[in-house]
């Protein structure tokens, strides 16, 4: 029983630490550069991250945030502390008075933003989570009494609310009122009676192709290695030919800017002292412009 108890409490801290390394990881591409943190979003995305995420809240998340797969007796610092007793079934839980596993708990809301990060603003990634019936897993999944769990839930039902149709709309009238006390909107938000044609399902697809070609640009433009070991990319959208010399890495180091040599003609090296009279010390210069 012990053996179970510390098998279950490794899974435990190790998705916690993945999915709070993802999160952060997640927030800090999106703070330096949007495109990096939509290149992470789509291999997320391709690799199935949605459905997993959903599979996880497809239980009896209850009784996930409430089990508890640790042995107080052995716990930091109390195992230091104090005199390790004899461990029965008895005194397994002795002293555990905590009603959540707060590793599970921080997962789940994990998982939950990760999840809300991916679909933000991505109407193809949105028709997923209609499309994979997300609508009552997350509804249940708010019978946990955390601010922070039932805020992202809501928040996953928000955006999927237009797209689910008005029969829905009208047998979760709790959970719409919900949503409009808990969570943010703007002046100009029509989640909640969009009509047939924005909810109309169009090219996804080709979305996700054009985000994709512009995070290739980007990867080609900034980082070398891709721009020399890939060929020529395609604009799946336009069928343009992606130019590989518009977007060749920028050089942003003085040094080496200034080390640079150019090649001058035979013409300016014979009369180069013409040209600094004209261009250089027969120019006006208005100073207190320039500062």
């Amino acid at each position: 029983m012990q053996l179970g108890i510390d098998v279950n409490r490794h899974k435990e801290i190790i998705m916690k630490g993945v999915t709070a390394l993802l999160l952060l990881l997640l927030k800090h591409f999106k703070l330096n550069h949007v495109y990096q943190f939509e290149f992470m979003s789509q291999h997320l995305v391709f690799a199935n991250c949605i459905p997993l995420v959903l599979k996880l809240f497809n239980q009896n998340v209850p009784i996930f945030v409430a089990a508890k797969n640790s042995i107080p007796a052995l716990d930091f610092p109390r195992c230091m502390l104090c005199p390790t007793p004899e461990l029965t079934e008895e005194g397994l839980e002795a002293g555990d008075d905590r009603e959540v596993c707060w590793r599970n708990l921080f997962s789940c809301i994990n998982l939950l933003r990760i999840l809300q990060k991916l679909v933000k603003w991505k109407h193809s990634r949105t028709m997923m989570l209609v499309v994979f019936k997300s609508a009552p897993i997350l509804k249940r999944s708010l019978k946990v009494h955390h601010h922070l769990i039932q805020l992202y839930i809501l928040k996953l039902l928000k955006v999927q609310a237009k797209y689910l149709g008005r029969n829905w709309r009208k047998s979760n009238m709790r959970t719409m009122s919900a949503i409009y006390q808990r969570v943010r909107h703007r002046l100009c938000d029509d989640w909640a009676f969009g009509n047939d044609l924005d909810a109309r399902p169009w090219d996804f697809q080709a979305e996700e192709c054009a985000l994709r070609a512009c995070v290739e640009q980007f990867n080609s433009r900034h980082y070398s290695g891709v721009a020399q070991d890939s060929q020529s990319v395609v604009d799946l959208m336009t069928g343009d030919v992606f130019d590989d010399e518009l977007y060749q890495p920028s050089n942003f180091n003085v040094v080496s800017v200034l080390s640079e040599e150019i090649p001058l003609s035979d013409d300016f090296k014979n009369n180069y002292e013409e040209w600094l009279e004209q261009e250089v010390f027969g120019s006006p210069i208005d100073w207190d412009a320039v500062l």
